[in-house]
C-alpha cells in the first residue's frame, strides 16, 4: 500500500512554464485526503524552491538540494541538515582548481543559496548565468587562503561531456557526487558534490525512519533526471515523465511529459483513482 509519494520539481511536476498542472493540483490534495504522505524531493535550496512554491503549497516535506536537507513545510522548519567539514571543502576546492573546474562552493543550510564561486577563465555561459540569476548572494572566492567554514556543498558546472564529469568524479573521495543536468540551459553537466551518504534516496530513507514504519514498497515516485535514479531504484512503483532522458525511460515506467500532468497519471494508475 502506498504512503508516501515523493516527486522532482523541475521538469516533473513543474511545467516548463514555472506553473502547476491543475490535474496534479488536485491529485495532491487527493493524495492528503486518503492520508499519503506528499513530498518534494528537489536538487533546489529552500529558497529557490520558494519562489516557485507557495506558502500552503499541498506538501507536508522538502527534500531540498538532493536531500542534503529536509524541512517541514507546515511551519517551514528543516529537520535534517548535512554539510561538508572545512577540511574535506578544502580538498575539494583544490582538486577543481587543479582539474580547470568552474565551480561555486555553497554556504551551510539554511543560507545555502549564497555562495563563493570561482571561474577557470574558460568559456562558460551556463556558469555565466547562474552567477547573474544570484549575484545578490554570490562572490568571488578567495584562491590560495584556506575556505573560512563547512559548506552545504560545491557545484561544478561542466560541458556537456560524461568523460569530462568522470574524469573528475573519479578523483573525489569521501564525498557524494551526483550528476544533473543543468536547469538553466537543459544539456550542461552539474557535478554536486555532497557529504558521503547525501542523495534523494538517502533524505528519503531518513524520513521513511523519522516518519516510522514506512519500507521501500510503500514509496511511489516521479522523476525525470539523472540525479532521480538512486530514488526511483529505492521505490516500490518508480515512474519517470516522458520528457526523461532515453537511458532513465528504458529502466522506469513511463507516464507523459511534465506539461501534461504526468504526476497525475502515475498516481491514478498505482492507486486506480478517477
Amino acid at each position: 500500500m502506498i504512503r508516501l509519494v515523493v516527486t522532482d520539481l523541475d521538469g516533473t511536476l513543474l511545467r516548463s512554464d514555472h506553473k502547476f498542472n491543475d490535474e496534479d493540483m488536485v491529485s495532491l490534495y487527493r493524495l492528503g485526503e486518503m492520508g499519503i504522505i506528499r513530498a518534494i524531493a528537489t536538487g533546489r535550496s529552500p529558497y529557490s524552491a520558494a519562489t516557485v512554491l507557495p506558502d500552503d503549497f499541498p506538501i507536508d516535506y522538502l527534500l531540498f538540494s538532493s536531500g542534503a536537507g529536509i524541512m517541514r513545510w507546515s511551519d517551514k522548519s528543516i529537520i535534517h541538515a548535512n554539510q561538508l567539514s572545512p577540511e574535506i571543502v578544502q580538498c575539494v576546492i583544490a582538486l577543481l582548481e587543479e582539474m580547470h573546474a568552474d565551480f561555486m562552493v555553497h554556504e551551510p543550510i539554511p543560507l545555502n543559496h549564497c555562495f563563493h564561486y570561482h571561474s577557470s577563465g574558460n568559456l562558460n555561459s551556463d556558469f555565466e548565468r547562474r552567477i547573474n540569476l544570484y549575484k545578490d548572494y554570490s562572490q568571488p572566492l578567495i584562491t590560495g587562503v584556506p575556505f573560512p567554514g563547512p559548506a552545504s556543498q560545491v557545484l561544478a558546472v561542466l560541458p556537456d561531456d560524461i568523460e569530462r564529469f568522470n574524469a573528475i568524479s573519479k578523483k573525489l573521495n569521501g564525498v557524494q557526487v551526483i550528476r544533473a543536468t543543468s536547469p538553466l540551459d537543459g544539456k550542461s553537466i552539474w557535478l554536486e558534490i555532497f557529504p558521503e551518504g547525501v542523495s534523494k534516496s538517502g533524505g528519503i530513507q531518513w524520513l521513511c525512519s523519522f516518519i516510522g514504519g514506512i519500507k521501500s514498497d510503500d514509496l511511489l515516485a516521479l522523476g525525470n533526471d539523472y540525479n532521480d535514479i538512486d530514488m526511483l531504484t529505492l521505490a516500490g512503483e518508480a515512474f519517470v515523465v516522458s520528457n526523461a532522458p532515453s537511458e532513465l525511460k528504458n529502466k522506469f515506467q513511463v507516464v507523459p511529459v511534465n506539461d501534461e500532468a504526468g504526476f497525475s497519471h502515475a498516481i491514478k494508475r498505482v492507486l486506480k483513482i478517477d
